[in-house]
């Protein structure tokens, strides 16, 4: 079987971060004008993610660029913004891929406040020397930046490191390399794992996000499919992937996330993680805000008043650095260590008063685990089928993938968009629970339990949670797939190719979420073989998966749904109150 847990504990990767510019100040969207002419080639959403966070603009007291050397010699561009005065301060620093000169709209918030700010362009990007490798240096690159922080003259030896995205996976590398004077972490939107939760899921290439995304920084499309053929588990991943080091960990870390977000599995057990079962410098001393964001503004008819930003609070985030950089005992690490939105009826215009924020001491809530199961007449009941020799099949053909439409995207087709606009589709099967007669409170990990059989060697299988609404508005809330080969596992000894005609029983890691499935509405089940393009799409003949010239094939693909072999997805059914 995997190492890695084939549940709640797995995560993804690839960035750009989006934000919706109606939090900035007049002068700050004008300044956002003059950056995306500047950098149009960057992604836009990290740059608003960048300047949402600024509560007000101006220029830092002092600033330089220097290039701050590296264990191999090679350089990196660096900006040191300072406050007025003599010093020393404490310092926060980020490492980006994004440009380190958008800093310099944050600088005078955190200078005023009595911080130094220090922006460095991670390895090979703008003026930074070396190979644009991203995520693969910068464990070794975290830890000499910090150390070398550290010595300079106006550091007073206490470090955070904070950053949105890619500039938050770079602060989880760095906090995972232990630099002795790492203090403290504010990260939004960050994965615990590049290899499950960014590249792959379910063994699946994230095809528009992580391809997407590797485009985006200037990476070759052969390398690009070079990634797509690293879906096995290698020596390589082990030593530049975050989950294999994140036992080194040894700091508070403040995790922000997003239910619609690409990395949001990530951001949730990065937390759990470190503050239950962490480095024990690191146990206890962890918060978590999970909001009702995404990688991109939502699109859709739904929304969620007071759900947060991608780039967390900047009040938060300046409470968190005073209470550790600067030992000010404000009170944040009284208050409970978690904040999770629950999502409910969210329509526009009519939003439920039961989306709300929720504050707990741990995540998840108590609750139930409950099957709910597939069955013949295409309804989801509580109750096991109890019919003999049931099934549906369907042929899932490459060259005509169902669409993407919602989820947890990177940028743009972000959230819980109506799927009914996919269609009624052959190789897209519903299932429902009768109208709800109260509600179902839902929040924590997901599992799909799913029957199969298919006529190919390899092939995919892609499920959906769904909240349906009274008028047949059916919102996303949760989609994954599963790729065959990899059903035991993701290393080398894990991969085995179907037996055509072979019931497996497979189980799908739908993530999780904290949803009420409110009276009135049903909840909803959606089978099928393809989400292209959130998903790479798999071309069912069980080639290698360097091979990019075998013929792809069509696939009978048979879901099974009865007394011996009760296809079911298991959710966490909140059994406590809620405040």
């Amino acid at each position: 079987m995997s190492t890695y847990p084939a549940r709640p504990d797995m995560p993804a990767i690839s960035h750009t971060c989006s934000l919706h510019n109606q939090a900035l100040h007049n002068q700050a969207l004008h300044n956002q004008t003059l950056q995306k002419k500047l950098f149009a080639h960057l992604t836009g959403f990290v740059i608003a993610a960048l300047l949402l966070i600024v509560t007000q603009s101006g220029i830092a007291q002092t600033s330089q660029t220097v290039m701050v050397p590296m264990r191999d010699g090679v350089g990196l561009a660096t900006n040191i913004y300072l406050p007025a005065g003599d010093g020393p301060w404490p310092v926060v620093l980020t490492r980006t891929p994004y440009n380190k000169n958008a800093a310099e709209r944050s600088a005078a918030t955190y200078n005023q406040r009595g911080y130094a700010l220090i922006a460095q362009d991670v390895r090979g990007r703008y003026e930074s020397e070396g190979e644009n490798r991203p995520f693969e240096t910068d464990i070794e690159d975290g830890y000499d930046t910090v150390e070398w922080i550290a010595e300079q003259a106006f550091s007073n030896g206490k470090i955070g490191i904070f950053g949105t995205s890619a500039p938050g996976i770079t602060s989880n590398l760095a906090a995972a390399s232990a630099p002795p004077h790492l203090t403290a972490a504010y990260v939004t939107v960050a994965p615990d794992s590049l290899f499950y939760r960014s590249r792959f899921v379910g063994g699946v290439f994230k095809e528009s996000h992580s391809g997407g995304w590797l485009r985006g920084q200037g990476v070759s499309e052969d390398v690009i499919n070079a990634y797509r053929a690293r879906a096995v588990l290698d020596d390589q991943w082990r030593a530049t992937d975050f989950l294999f080091h994140r036992h080194n960990v040894q700091i508070p870390v403040y995790n922000v996330g997003g239910w619609h977000d690409i990395y949001a599995e990530g951001s949730l057990y990065n937390f759990v993680y470190l503050q239950s079962e962490g480095h024990p410098a690191a146990r206890g001393k962890q918060k978590l805000f999970m909001g009702a964001f995404g990688h991109g503004t939502l699109q859709g008819d739904l929304e969620y008043p007071g759900g947060g930003l991608i780039s967390g609070s900047m009040e938060e985030q300046m409470r968190w650095w005073d209470y550790w950089l600067k030992d000010i005992d404000n009170g944040i690490m009284d208050e409970p260590a978690v904040s999770y939105y629950m999502m409910a009826s969210a329509r526009k215009g009519a939003v439920s008063p039961k989306n709300r924020v929720i504050h707990a001491d741990s995540w998840p809530p108590a609750h139930q685990a409950t099957a709910y199961y597939l069955q013949p007449d295409m309804s989801l009941s509580t109750s096991a089928p109890a019919t003999t020799g049931t099934s549906k099949s369907y042929v899932f053909d490459p060259a005509n993938p169902v669409p993407t439409m919602g989820g947890q995207n990177l940028g743009q087709d972000v959230g819980p968009r109506d799927q009914r606009e996919i269609g009624q589709r052959q190789d897209y099967l519903r299932f429902a629970t009768p109208v709800l007669e109260e509600d179902t409170v839902v929040a924590g990990h997901i599992d799909m339990h799913l029957y199969v059989s298919t006529d190919a060697l390899d092939t995919d299988f892609v499920v959906k949670l769904v909240d349906i609404y009274p008028d047949g508005y059916e919102a996303l809330i949760l989609d994954y797939p599963l790729r065959a080969r990899f059903r035991d596992g993701q290393n080398a000894e894990d991969v085995k190719m179907m037996t055509p005609g072979a019931v497996e029983k497979l189980t799908i890691n739908m993530w999780s979420t904290a949803q009420t499935f409110e009276k009135g509405h049903r909840i909803g089940v959606h089978v099928t073989s393809s989400n292209y393009p959130r998903f790479a799409v798999n071309p069912n003949n069980g080639a290698a998966l360097d091979d990019m010239n075998a013929p792809a094939k069509k696939a009978t693909n048979t879901i099974y749904f009865d007394s011996s072999r009760p296809s079911a997805i298991v959710l966490p059914v909140v059994t406590e109150t809620l405040d």
